[in-house]
């Protein structure tokens, strides 16, 4: 009696162990269509198999990165929909509609850490918090011009902008990237003494231009959205071109 309890534990704590460990499945282009518009950013790992090189390592990063969504794809009609020839593991975001592809073929080695930072690197939003990690995608992303919001994290501003910034930014998607810089931060001194700033100036608002290298602040006064959304349309006009530029000399790097 003992022994046929204590079995059936076990086997109740394999199944409970695998399901846990199991990525969700996308059996057509449907579902993988709603699970991509399901949030900001998403992984679909393109596999032959739950039991294909790269699978469980996915698995382990994908309960490091709770914030982003993974699922699994073996239909390879669906892979030709999203141009995957062979097993992949792919990010797809909303904030300038990008596909970052991570082909297992060609990866040297494929592992937990490696992947959180496939992952981690990559992960670009609508609003993105400027650092060490988040800083190679935005300057990787095809997009180039960023909407920055200097502010300190703490303040009685700092939710409520960050907030308000992320609502107006699915607006600018291809356009713009949201970049949010907390000036609490040491390491962001250089960033805001690029723009003439001091943690005591914040909040403020600017606009970088990676193509032109040039940038711009929004005068002071209330950031609103309307003020804000004036501020990147007269940018997409070309009008602030003969405006002065804000800083010091021009860097090519925050």
């Amino acid at each position: 009696m003992l022994i046929t309890l204590f079995f059936s534990l076990l086997v109740a704590s394999v199944i409970a162990t695998e399901k846990d460990s199991a990525l969700p499945r996308l059996t057509d282009t449907k579902a993988a269509k709603a699970f991509i518009e399901s949030a900001e950013v998403v992984v679909i790992a393109f596999l032959e198999g739950e039991e294909s090189h790269g699978y469980q390592e996915l698995v382990a990063a994908a309960k490091r990165v709770d914030s982003v969504p993974v699922a699994i794809c073996t239909v390879k009609e669906v892979w030709a929909d999203y141009s995957v020839t062979s097993d992949t593991i792919t990010l797809f975001r909303k904030a300038d509609n990008h596909q970052e592809n991570l082909v297992l073929a060609e990866a040297k080695k494929v592992e937990a850490d490696g992947l959180v930072n496939f992952i981690t690197v990559n992960e670009v939003r609508y609003i993105t918090e400027y650092n060490q990690v988040t800083a190679v995608g935005l300057f990787n992303s095809e997009v180039k011009s960023h909407l920055l919001l200097f502010a300190n994290r703490g303040s009685k501003e700092y939710t409520d902008l960050k907030e308000r910034l992320g609502a107006l930014a699915p607006e600018f998607t291809g356009k713009f990237l949201f970049v949010l810089i907390n000036g609490a931060v040491k390491s962001n001194s250089r960033s805001l003494g690029y723009f003439g700033l001091k943690s005591q100036d914040l909040p403020r608002v600017g606009i970088y231009d990676g193509n032109s290298d040039m940038k711009w602040l929004l005068p002071e006064g209330e950031i609103s959205a309307e003020r804000v959304q004036e501020f990147c349309q007269s940018f997409l006009r070309g009008e602030l071109k003969e405006v002065k530029q804000a800083g010091a000399e021009a860097k090519t790097e925050l």
